[in-house]
């Protein structure tokens, strides 16, 4: 008897065939209530095996740093976050750049405690590169940056 792999869900397949709703499936990835388990497994299968993640850091000083994460590294970060903290991402524009089997998007966010909550978290955008693999679309990279004072997202 061999042991066969699990069958992916027909939804998974379809997000990696489409450049926004891929985007749009990592946001539903992410989001939830404080303490519920978030889809780590349809995450990680959005996601190239090699893709990284960089979250921009402002320190006190005003200083800047970057982040990076690999997928494991990423989750593992945002997991006591997650647990202690209602969070519901929702992309609010997105702006696609494709040539050939690459292409870019910028997706800009709301950060938010409940899904249409007037209480703002946070928003930024996200700089996410694809490349078309294997039949589908894959997230190599994702890049953020959060609005804060003397910064706000005005390229479209």
């Amino acid at each position: 008897m061999t042991d066969t792999p699990p069958a992916i869900p027909a939804h998974w397949v379809a997000d990696t065939q489409d450049i926004g709703r891929l985007v749009r499936a990592v946001y539903e990835c992410i989001s939830g209530a404080a303490g519920a388990p978030r889809d780590w497994a349809r995450f990680r299968y959005l996601m190239h095996p090699r893709a990284l993640s960089l979250r921009t850091v402002v320190e006190a000083d005003g200083s800047t740093r970057a982040v990076v994460f690999d997928v494991e590294q990423y989750i593992a970060d945002v997991a006591p976050l997650f647990a202690d903290n209602d969070f519901f991402e929702v992309e609010t524009d997105q702006r696609i750049e494709r040539f050939g089997q690459i292409a870019h998007v910028w997706s800009k966010y709301d950060a938010r405690p409940a899904p249409g909550s007037p209480a703002l978290l946070k928003r930024g955008a996200n700089s996410i590169q694809v490349c078309h693999e294997h039949g589908r679309w894959w997230v190599v990279c994702t890049v953020w940056d959060n609005e804060r004072e003397g910064l706000a997202f005005d390229l479209f």
